[in-house]
């Protein structure tokens, strides 16, 4: 387990300071999120040459769907974001999560399944850093914009929470920001809930950081868990 973490943890270190170095930056803001529906980019038709797309899940949130043309659970389907979409940390400087985006020029062809490289900017978390992989466009996401995939970060315009964990109308807490406290984690199901807490913990309950954000090849430690991997 040593070796696995210090693998890790080198590997964040590495390829932090070598997208530092050579790749340009471009300023963005962070939001956050978590609507239990099934990700834009798990539609076949959404991802580039179309033989790859992001995992969907029943709605125990761990078995897989074989197929990408299940309806979404927010479109009366059995499609649901995968439990395991959750972010998490590496190490006290260094982690890893999802995300829906926008980016100009870009259709959600050329977005869905790519790699991004947060080097954040303000608020607690100013000094940290995270790769994420874009796995949904976002109905309300403006440009520029990294919505974060947070268990307990608002569902936003769709909620496909309440038809898999029962909860409220609106989600748990508001329906966009989400829950305010480290404690209210706990009324997530544990499936979920250490994606809550990383929140308060890694992300120390920053609200909305700012960012900049450079493009970078998927690490394997986020195409494992997606199913989803480009080809250019």
């Amino acid at each position: 387990m040593v070796n696995i973490i210090f693998s890790l943890t080198l590997f964040g270190l590495l390829i932090v300071n070598h997208v530092s170095a050579t790749w340009p930056q471009t300023a963005g803001k962070t939001t956050r999120y978590w609507d239990c529906c099934k990700p834009s980019c798990a539609w076949p038709d959404n991802v580039a040459g179309k033989n790859t797309y992001v995992k969907s899940c029943h709605r125990d949130g761990y078995s897989v769907h074989n197929n990408g043309h299940v309806r979404s659970s927010c479109d009366g389907g059995d499609a649901f974001t995968c439990n395991n979409h959750i972010p998490w940390a590496v190490n006290d400087q260094f982690a890893y999560g999802f995300a829906a985006a926008t980016i100009p020029g870009q259709s959600l062809q050329d977005t869905c399944c790519t790699c991004y490289i947060l080097h954040f900017t303000s608020g607690p978390v100013q000094g940290k850093t995270m790769i994420v992989q874009v796995t949904n466009s976002g109905h309300d996401v403006g440009t520029h914009q990294f919505d974060l995939q947070i268990p307990g970060g608002g569902v936003g315009y769709f909620n496909g929470c309440s038809r898999q964990w029962n909860a409220p109308s609106d989600g748990w807490g508001q329906r966009y920001g989400g829950i305010s406290s480290r404690d209210q984690c706990y009324s997530l199901p544990e499936s979920i809930r250490h994606g809550c807490l990383f929140r308060f913990d890694w992300f120390r309950g920053a609200d909305n950081p700012t960012m900049t954000y450079s493009k970078i090849q998927c690490p394997s430690e986020l195409v494992d868990r997606t199913g989803c991997s480009r080809k250019d």
